[in-house]
């Protein structure tokens, strides 16, 4: 007589199953391939079902998005919080979703290195010193969530201007291959300097020379941080889709 599989051996035939079927490649679906990656630290939920600390990010993925995946997700995710979707193709929400918010984001990818136009900026590392600071420079910005723990991602650098932080950028969900700059920022008061083409410039330098091939995402009618990346190599490899939504 065959034994009933357990609940983590239906997990892990339903992640097989779903990376055989899944033709989407990393960067179609980065934070599900983040969260089981190099980021399955902050991995809160299975190897199916994956979401980061309610501090961390509001990301969760899934290796495709059908609906009886989702019944997965929405049986895992803790109901006291909103959570993001990023991918490169449009999910229908299953009816016991609530979608709050949706955009479509440009996935940028580096193409050919062009050093940013000079600048008198100085970037320094960011520690956890920083992080008020960064809540508070991210608040004014709004370059998308970025939380208490948020700098955990790690490789934050900013500019100062009198000891205060007045830019700044850093990394997010990391691929084996790539790399995303994030929390790319500049205080109202200091734009048009050339800071964040110069932390991204360099963020960027930084992530070739470990082997990493950096990517990006800004929203789509974004077009002065479009011309930006632009201008520093960087092409439009694909829309992604971009949603907030809680379970009902």
């Amino acid at each position: 007589m065959l034994k009933p599989i357990t609940k983590a051996e239906k997990e892990f035939f339903i992640f097989i199953f779903s990376t055989i079927v899944n033709r989407m490649t990393p960067l179609d679906n980065p934070v599900w391939y983040a969260l089981n990656g190099i980021d399955s630290h902050f991995n809160e939920g299975n190897t199916v079902a994956s979401y980061f600390p309610a501090d961390v990010s509001p990301f969760a993925g899934l290796p495709d998005w059908r609906e009886a995946m989702q019944k997965t997700l929405y049986d895992q995710l803790p109901a006291d919080r909103s959570y993001s979707a990023m991918v490169a193709e449009p999910i229908q929400f299953s009816t016991f979703w609530e979608t709050r918010f949706s955009t479509t984001l440009h996935q940028m990818l580096y193409n050919t290195r062009i050093p940013a136009a000079a600048c008198n900026a100085v970037c320094r590392p960011l520690n956890p010193s920083h992080i008020p600071a960064m809540l508070t420079l991210t608040a004014i910005t709004k370059p998308g969530p970025f939380l208490k723990r948020t700098f955990e991602f790690g490789n934050y650098y900013g500019v100062f201007e009198e000891e205060k932080l007045v830019a700044m950028a850093g990394e997010r969900l990391h691929l084996t291959d790539y790399t995303e700059i994030s929390a790319v920022c500049t205080d109202p008061d200091h734009t048009g300097k050339g800071y964040a083409a110069f932390l991204v410039s360099f963020l960027a330098d930084q992530m070739l020379k470990k082997g990493k091939k950096p990517f990006l995402h800004v929203k789509h009618d974004n077009q002065r941080a479009i011309n930006m990346y632009q201008r520093l190599g960087f092409l439009h490899r694909s829309d992604m889709y971009f949603t907030v939504f809680k379970r009902r």
